[in-house]
């Protein structure tokens, strides 16, 4: 074995995107395979008319995170888990979450204090459409519209074309994604 094949068997913590809406069903599928799983859910009032209820959403719709040393059989387990779709990264490989990241969530969704998030995407970032009928498509982000819509430009022939899609069907296309502090 080599030295720097041993050095990435070290445990970490790695974003998990899944399915819309599977976020339940991964954490109870890995959960199963005994490997750690943290799904950060707050409470919110219901969006539905017939109820007033409280009920708990994940913080980050459409992700999970775990904690793997990425030895192949536990990321194959990972991936094959039922609604998961990818680990996070880019080609260099997934991208590791710090522990004191992890940390902090866990303090903040712990506590009875209302924890929002930001934005996922920022004016020109180079998106992919990865679900919906305009699954494939990849454009420049250009702005928020309205609750859970986005609005995606196409550039084809030289020419403009905006297209408006659910916000869960887009993704950031790796390696184009702006990070600060």
């Amino acid at each position: 074995m080599t030295k720097n094949y041993i050095d990435k068997l070290v445990r970490n913590w790695y974003v998990l995107h899944t399915k819309s809406r599977f976020e339940n069903v991964v954490n109870e599928g890995l959960t199963k395979k005994s490997i750690e799983i943290f799904l950060p859910k707050v409470k919110v009032r219901s969006k539905r008319r017939d109820r007033k209820a409280m009920i708990q959403v994940p913080l980050f719709p459409g992700y999970v995170f775990v904690k793997t040393d990425l030895n192949p059989y536990e990321h194959i387990e990972i991936v094959k888990t039922v609604g998961a779709v990818r680990i996070i990264g880019s080609k260099d490989g997934p991208w590791a979450v710090p522990h004191e990241s992890i940390d902090s969530l866990k303090i903040m969704v712990a506590g009875n204090s209302s924890v929002t998030t930001g934005s996922r995407f920022r004016k020109g970032d180079r998106v992919m459409v990865v679900d919906g009928p305009f699954a494939g498509v990849t454009g420049t982000f250009i702005r928020y519209k309205g609750k859970e819509r986005v609005v995606v430009y196409i550039e084809a022939l030289g020419q403009y074309a905006s297209v408006e899609v659910r916000e869960d069907d887009v993704e950031i296309i790796p390696g184009n994604i702006s990070i600060s502090a």
